[in-house]
């Protein structure tokens, strides 16, 4: 057999982009009652997609000091270990507060940090660097980010769960996966805050 028929019978590496919607992974973990072991997250994709190279970006928005009775810090320690001791790209932003008057009469307040716009910017601007694209989310706004990776020969595949999976995102990609179903992803139990 020539060297070049060699060649072409190994099967080439491919490099995988990794995009995390915090929230909408955190309602698995309220769903499991578990955390998820972002430790394993570029291992388990390496094996998966036999990669050469993982990279990852996890999204969050946080809620600003004083807003909240608990601490804080614990947050923001989470950011420096996936930043530092895992090499995740974090991008992240504090949560607004917007006022919303109901009937006229009647104001509450909710808070705001979707990171969409964040998510589909990376995803569109880095395309030439990557040949899978998974997107840890359920939304369906990422149903028009999907189709214009598939546009440019990109694999995309969507993890998350049948309670936070729209039915347009989970047949959109290249596959699906329910993230509560892969067991090297789950970790130690969720516990209530002591406050």
């Amino acid at each position: 057999m020539s060297l070049f028929k060699k060649q072409n019978n190994k099967k080439e590496k491919k490099i995988v982009y990794v995009f995390v919607d915090a929230s909408n992974v955190w309602s698995v973990v309220k769903s499991l009652k578990k955390f998820i072991k972002y430790e394993n997250l570029k291992n388990y994709f390496k094996k998966k997609f036999n990669s050469k190279k993982i990279r990852v970006f996890y999204y969050d928005a946080y809620p600003k000091e004083g807003t909240r009775e608990y601490d804080l810090s614990k947050k923001h320690k989470f950011f420096t270990f996936l930043k530092k001791g895992l090499g995740f790209e974090v991008i992240k932003k504090p949560l607004k507060s917007i006022k919303i008057i109901e009937s006229g009469i009647n104001e509450r307040t909710e808070e705001k940090g979707n990171m969409d716009v964040e998510i589909t910017i990376d995803a569109m601007h880095n395309k030439d660097k990557y040949d899978i694209a998974v997107f840890f989310t359920g939304d369906c706004d990422f149903l028009v980010l999907v189709n214009y990776l598939k546009k440019y020969n990109k694999e995309v595949y969507i993890f998350s769960s049948k309670y936070s999976i729209s039915h347009e995102l989970k047949t959109s990609g290249s596959n699906y996966t329910d993230l509560r179903d892969v067991d090297e992803l789950i970790g130690k139990d969720l516990k209530h805050r002591k406050v």
